[in-house]
């Protein structure tokens, strides 16, 4: 752990969260000056689901009264995370786990009740503007002469892609490695959240990648919450977490919230190329 890290220390009436950093800006042009909890409309510039993933979980630890106030510290952060929850030294992970790599942690952490459901959750096909043969696809045979890259720290996205019939599947652990790896065409392509608001088109330094039109993948797992078991605050906040998102959940908002910001698309018009036959979504997924 790094001296930063190290000397950043929770308080009585403070807890640490680490955050990546592009995450962090964004969440913080999305707020605007606004409180967390005044936020009911997901919808606008600087939404992506780490976002709507900060502001549910906030929401959800209020209403279950849990009033601690949050300090940040970003950098890249990414798997540093997963250790500082295993040991106690963080509270809990405002992104989201799959629940796969969530259970795989359940000696050391709680895990919430879902926030976005098992059959939920589709994710783009992001590639570089420039390399055409990913805008071709229509099959899932055209996957062939494609390559991608995941880690398999990402259990449900490795999974998704080593079942697709790939050229090749890189690992690489660092998530921002891999968006240079695609942008610069040494990738072909990797799976990312819709970004509807800014129409799919994500763009950061020099990295330029954009989403194939009207064509998902189906991510087959829900996504959850997980607390530290170890940390001082971990019992409390997990209680107040469940409690709130249980009443969002009632109230229909979470639901709301990922379906405003685009990341449960409507299906009426979208192609779901790795859909399994005997899977039946609740929306026509015919390509027109």
């Amino acid at each position: 752990m790094s001296e930063a890290i190290k000397n950043f220390k929770t308080t009585d009436n403070n807890v640490v969260i680490y955050i990546r950093d592009d995450v962090y800006h964004d969440y913080m042009r999305f707020l605007n000056g606004r409180k967390v909890q005044d936020i009911n409309d997901f919808s606008g510039q600087f939404i992506r689901r780490d976002v709507v993933d900060m502001i549910l979980a906030q929401q959800a630890l209020l209403l279950g009264g849990f009033n601690k106030q949050f300090s940040y510290q970003i950098g890249k952060v990414n798997f540093r995370n997963t250790k500082l929850l295993e040991q106690g030294e963080l509270l809990l992970s405002f992104d989201s786990y799959w629940s796969q790599d969530a259970n795989a942690l359940s000696d050391k952490v709680f895990i919430s009740d879902p926030v976005i459901r098992k059959g939920e959750y589709f994710s783009g096909v992001f590639t570089s503007p420039s390399n055409r043969k990913v805008f071709e696809i229509k099959h899932l045979s055209d996957f062939s002469q494609l390559t991608s890259v995941s880690t398999p720290r990402w259990r449900t996205d490795w999974d998704t892609l080593s079942a697709l019939p790939l050229k090749s599947l890189t690992r690489e652990d660092e998530w921002l490695s891999q968006v240079r790896m695609v942008s610069m065409q040494w990738i072909d392509f990797m799976l990312m959240p819709l970004m509807p608001e800014i129409n799919n088109h994500y763009i950061l330094e020099n990295i330029n990648l954009k989403a194939v039109p009207k064509v998902l993948m189906l991510l087959d797992d829900s996504r959850h919450y997980v607390v530290s078991k170890l940390h001082p605050d971990g019992k409390r906040a997990y209680k107040s977490l469940q409690q709130g998102l249980q009443l969002l959940r009632k109230q229909g908002l979470i639901e709301k919230a990922y379906r405003q910001a685009g990341f449960i698309p409507d299906l009426t018009d979208k192609l779901i190329i790795n859909l399994p036959v005997s899977h039946k979504p609740a929306q026509s997924s015919s390509l027109k």
